[in-house]
């Protein structure tokens, strides 16, 4: 007798082989543009710098790079190659058919209103920029003018957006690349910061930097799908993931060092931030802050269409057009009031939510011999008490009258989110909480191939 699954799970339908593409076509460039759209290394300086050497924050990064890589996105990314099935699909497996809702596809779509927000503050920040305005008026004119307009281009022409990121994704490299050799000649002349702290500086990088990523790792599900085979899987993340944060990350730092050593300006966050190092390109620098934020145009569209696309398969109720108009509004006034500046503390609340999901998700791959086991039955409870305890420990820095010997601010609270939903959900599988695994024939079969 079949087993009774929630729609959204009965409703989807694998990818077929025959839809499936080389890592060079989907996975890498995709995740590469997630790296060099600016809010990543926009304020990365300003933590890292201050503390550590040149060479401890690349090393950081590098470090990071693999540990998003192997931790985050792997797991993920690997069943949804095996399956051909998204991260709400294959996530049922830890959280369960009926627990999925909420975890991690819900919670996919609010934290994407999120990063909505993000994009909308900072695309303004630069369009403004790019004027050589402060007026607070025009700033929440072009705000909710971007955030209403690209919302509709999400919705109703997100195929040509993904067509058009295609190029637009690597118009940021190049700004890169001006900024980082408008700054280059400064190096020689950089000094670092007085009081040196190599651990941690080293450890708030890969804090920033797997908070910035946790929710992209566990969409390794939804790139992976799209891959052929274990090496598509896989050399698209070493490349996409490992590589970009090193090249999307490194250039920014090493830019901000390079405006350091040329003006002999102060460690202060105006002059670590990534916007000061672009002001040393000249007469281009206008045009830069435009590129960049015509680079967040892709960013802000995909946001919307995924929170879209959580918010009408989980609430099928609630009509498509209805929840992302107010996701949308949420995100906007996230933006115009400043509530979407402080990208550290977002990074750490994202970090911390998806952490101990990617954790819980890993862990029960291993203990199913990598391979899915199928949607669980109803609420897998080894899977929610694992992310209570992990998403915990991942935002203890951000709570105010923690003492530093339990949360220091330098400690990786995202990574610590991560090992602890690992660890929890482990001994919990081991302990006989996870309910009955429903059989992945019980599920809609991939359409017969055309070919």
């Amino acid at each position: 007798m079949a087993t009774l699954l929630p729609s959204y799970v009965k409703a989807s339908v694998p990818n077929p082989a025959s839809a499936r593409r080389p890592w060079y076509k989907n996975t890498a460039p995709a995740y590469f543009g997630i790296f060099l759209w600016f809010p990543f290394y926009l304020t990365l300086a300003q933590q890292t710098l201050t503390k550590a050497s040149l060479v401890t924050c690349l090393l950081g990064l590098l470090v990071a790079g693999l540990l998003c890589f192997g931790l985050y996105y792997y797991a993920p990314a690997m069943l949804g190659m095996q399956t051909g099935r998204p991260l709400y699909i294959v996530g049922t497996s830890a959280f369960g058919a009926t627990g999925g809702y909420l975890m991690p596809g819900l919670l996919m779509g609010l934290l994407q209103i999120g990063w909505f927000a993000v994009a909308t503050y900072f695309a303004t920040d630069y369009i403004l920029r790019g004027l050589h305005s402060q007026s607070r008026v025009l700033f929440i004119v072009i705000a909710v003018i971007w955030a209403y307009l690209l919302a509709f281009v999400a919705i109703k022409g997100i195929a040509y957006v993904a067509r058009v990121a295609q190029v637009l994704n690597w118009v940021p490299l190049a700004m890169i690349l001006i900024v980082f050799f408008a700054n280059y000649g400064g190096l020689h002349s950089y000094q670092p910061a007085g009081t040196p702290d190599e651990a941690g500086g080293f450890l708030t990088m890969l804090a920033i930097v797997i908070g910035f990523f946790a929710t992209a790792g566990a969409a390794g599900a939804d790139f992976g799908l799209n891959n052929r085979d274990r090496r598509d899987v896989t050399l698209g993340g070493l490349v996409g993931i490992a590589l970009a944060i090193v090249v999307a990350g490194g250039l920014p730092v090493l830019a901000v060092a390079g405006h350091i050593g040329l003006t002999s300006a102060p460690f202060t966050a105006a002059n670590l931030d990534f916007s000061a190092a672009v002001s040393q390109v000249g007469a281009l620098a206008s045009a830069v802050f435009f590129l960049f934020a015509a680079a967040s145009v892709a960013p802000t569209c995909f946001c919307t269409f995924i929170a879209a696309n959580s918010f009408s398969t989980m609430l099928p109720t609630i009509p498509r057009a209805v929840s992302t108009i107010i996701a949308v509004t949420i995100g906007m006034l996230l933006a115009v009031t400043g509530a979407a500046q402080n990208l550290i503390g977002f990074f750490t609340i994202v970090g911390a939510s998806f952490g101990p999901i990617c954790g819980a998700i890993a862990a029960e791959y291993l203990l199913e011999g990598a391979k899915w086991a199928g949607p669980r039955q109803g609420i897998n409870w080894a899977g929610y008490i694992a992310w209570a305890f992990g998403f915990t420990v991942g935002v203890l820095p951000q709570i105010p009258g923690i003492p530093a010997a339990i949360a220091s601010s330098d400690s990786p609270a995202p990574l610590f989110s991560f090992v602890v939903g690992f660890v929890i959900y482990w001994l919990l599988a081991k302990a006989g909480m996870r309910p009955a695994a429903v059989a992945e024939s019980e599920l809609a079969p991939a359409p017969a191939s055309s070919a």
